[in-house]
């Protein structure tokens, strides 16, 4: 077991949620699941936790009830190689939640991602091209999800 496991608090979703994950990232699988007994909290027999993998990276999802809910304070940063993989992730992610603002979105279960190309983070921090770096910030700030050729477009103009 990896030594730090982010952990996600759901009302009574998070076999759902777990299976959802599961069904977008290629290299990730269900792992086990617990169930609550007689002392509860909740009902004997329904899903207390589950864990899961996502491209070799552990989780555990709990079913705690309504207490606590997401915020995009804690956000999952999505590193991705090419625009179809944005693409798709972007699209597959977003599903039933909400779109928004630089590579940011929030899920049907109301977790934050940001699905990020790789080349943007090559691009913002390359200290030998300063103006290059600015044009292409300015270029990300307008978009909702990244696209690669218009950060490129941004730092050839840069």
């Amino acid at each position: 077991m990896q030594k730090i496991t982010p952990f996600l608090w759901f009302n009574d979703k998070a076999e759902e949620a777990a299976q959802f994950y599961t069904s977008i990232f290629k290299n990730s699988k269900m792992g086990g699941i617990q169930r609550y007994g007689d002392a509860g909290p909740g009902p004997k027999g329904s899903v207390m936790s589950v864990t899961f993998q996502l491209e070799g990276q552990e989780f555990m999802a709990l079913n705690g009830c309504p207490h606590f809910t997401f915020t995009p304070a804690i956000s999952f940063f999505v590193d991705c190689a090419a625009q179809e993989e944005v693409d798709e992730l972007w699209e597959k992610l977003s599903a039933g939640g909400e779109k928004s603002r630089c590579g940011w979105l929030k899920d049907k279960y109301g977790l934050s991602w940001q699905i990020i190309p790789r080349v943007l983070g090559e691009m913002l921090q390359s200290s030998k091209e300063p103006a290059k770096s600015s044009s292409v910030m300015r270029a990300m700030m307008k978009m909702s999800r990244i696209d690669i050729a218009v950060l490129k477009q941004a730092w050839e103009q840069g």
